[in-house]
Formats: structure tokens, C-alpha cells, sequence
């Protein structure tokens, strides 16, 4: 009886594969990928693209926001962008906000207070940035879990503001015109080959128009297959209780929180070494 051979060449490192969403020991068939192999890769390209052009849902996201805050529903704002094509050539646009925008959130300002007086300590502004559907599927959950870590904490919070073709800078603008001494920018980020849903943090002390990315802390890849919302949300508010102590961010402000006792376990093992992790692999060696 004949058997069928496949003409797929297995490579000897694909047991590593299930430790990481790398293309890595895909084997080949002749001097190609496998068509599986090839498919996938067609398939991941389209989905970032996707995540690249496809349109926030903003009800849908400020119903979401609202259920977690509590509070009013979040105010919706443009950048100086008109539409997709002018944000994604013209990047300069996407980082300030239109008229419109501005107005809104100039007409908050209670009469009196002087411009660099600043009301609240702390503003969130989600942005659609270059993945919307970063946003709509962790946005609301990570400030769930970021909700009950300062809550108990004295920190006075501006109206949550959703902006439409954004940029990482016009959380400056927004927070400046908010009157906040520290801003918390959610972004979607430039999608990847296995990651069209990651959503970055950027967190900048006294915002205003005309900073530079070296007066901000950046946290990246929070999803649920990158870095938990419970880890984040512990980086994020050590970063934000030393910001508020030391009164700055950015270049001189460190990530130097210790090991988050209440985040989930991670075996420190080193995988490569570690032989009772592979499938298939017995405890002791020949």
C-alpha cells in the first residue's frame, strides 16, 4: 500500500513556535513557504490593513467608556484631519484638533481661572491613532482594571474625550485646553503581522502644545496577547503616582516599579532550557 508524502519539509525548531506569535520554523516545501504558511501571512497583511483604514465606532466606544467611568457620555472630537487619506498623509494634522473640537473644549473652562491654571490632575483621551480596533477592544477594559487601582486615591479627573484621526501629540492640546496636569493618551498602534489590535499608553506631565515624545512615558502592546491590562495598568499608575510626586515626565522619569505581586504568574524559566515545556519531551537527556 502507497503513502502519501508530504511535501512539506518540517523544520526541527517548530516545537518554539508555541511561544511566540513570530513566523518562525514554518518549514517549506521545495525552496518556497508551505501554502499554509504563505495564506496566513496573506491573511495577517489584510487584517492590519484593515485595522489601518476601517472607521472608529464612536457611539458604540462612548457607550462602552461611559458604562466603566460612571459619569456623562465622553466628548467626541476631530482632529484638524477631515477624513483617513489626509490623516495618513498628512501626520502633522492628525496631532492638533479642528476648530470645532477646540471650541468644545474651551467652552468647559469654567469664567475666571487664568489658561495655566490647571483644574483637574488627571485627563484620558482615547485616540483612534493607526488601529481602531485597538481601541474598541481594549480601551474600555484596561481603564476598568486602572479604575480600582486609584480610586481609592485622591485624583481629580477631566471629562473622558474620544478623538477621531488622532495623533500620540494632541493629547497636549486636549489636555492644556482641559486645564489637567497630567494626561494619559490610549492609542491605537501601527499594526503588525500578528498584533492589528495593539493599543499604546503615553502619559505626559503638564501638557501643552509644542512638546517633544522625550516629555512623555510610553507603555505599548497592552492586549490581551501582549502585555495583560493588569500589568499595564500597574506600570501606568506607578508612572503616574511618580509623576505627580516629581512633576514631570518623559527622559527623567524611569519605569523602576518592583514585580507587581498581584499580576499573574510568569515561570521565569528560560523556555529554551526548559524541556518539561515541550510537548513530547522526556525529563531526562541521552
Amino acid at each position: 500500500m502507497n503513502t502519501k508524502v508530504s511535501p512539506v519539509t518540517a523544520n526541527p525548531w517548530e516545537t518554539l513556535r508555541q511561544f511566540t506569535d513570530a513566523r518562525i520554523a514554518l518549514g517549506r516545501a521545495g525552496v518556497s513557504l508551505p501554502t499554509a504558511a504563505h495564506l496566513a501571512f496573506q491573511l495577517a497583511h489584510a487584517q492590519a490593513r484593515d485595522a489601518v483604514l476601517v472607521a472608529l465606532d464612536v457611539p458604540g466606544l462612548s457607550q462602552s467608556l461611559n458604562a466603566v467611568s460612571g459619569k456623562q457620555t465622553c466628548l467626541s472630537l476631530h482632529s484638524a484631519a477631515a477624513d483617513r487619506t489626509v490623516y495618513l498623509q498628512r501626520p502633522d494634522l492628525g496631532r492638533r484638533l479642528d476648530d470645532a473640537s477646540r471650541e468644545t473644549l474651551e467652552g468647559l473652562k469654567p469664567a475666571g481661572p487664568e489658561p495655566s491654571v490647571r483644574l483637574y490632575d488627571l485627563a484620558f483621551v482615547v485616540v483612534d491613532g493607526l488601529s481602531a480596533l485597538a481601541i474598541e477592544q481594549n480601551a474600555a477594559p484596561f481603564l476598568s482594571v486602572l479604575q480600582r487601582r486609584i480610586a481609592a486615591e485622591n485624583w481629580s479627573v477631566a471629562p473622558l474625550c474620544i478623538v477621531s484621526q488622532g495623533r500620540v501629540a494632541i493629547g497636549d492640546e486636549v489636555g492644556e485646553l482641559l486645564g489637567a496636569k497630567a494626561v494619559v493618551v490610549l492609542i491605537g498602534e501601527r499594526p503588525g503581522l500578528s498584533s492589528p489590535d495593539s493599543m499604546g499608553l503615553y502619559l505626559t506631565w503638564m501638557p501643552r502644545v509644542g512638546l517633544l515624545d522625550d516629555s512623555r512615558n510610553c507603555i505599548s502592546n497592552v492586549r490581551p496577547a501582549g502585555l495583560r491590562y493588569e500589568e499595564a495598568a500597574y506600570k501606568l499608575h506607578y508612572l503616574l503616582s511618580q509623576a505627580r510626586q516629581r512633576q514631570l515626565t518623559g527622559v527623567d522619569l524611569k519605569d523602576e516599579a518592583l514585580a507587581d505581586p498581584e499580576r499573574l504568574r510568569v515561570s521565569e524559566k528560560n523556555f529554551l532550557l526548559d524541556h518539561s515545556r515541550t510537548p513530547g519531551a522526556s525529563g531526562s537527556q541521552a
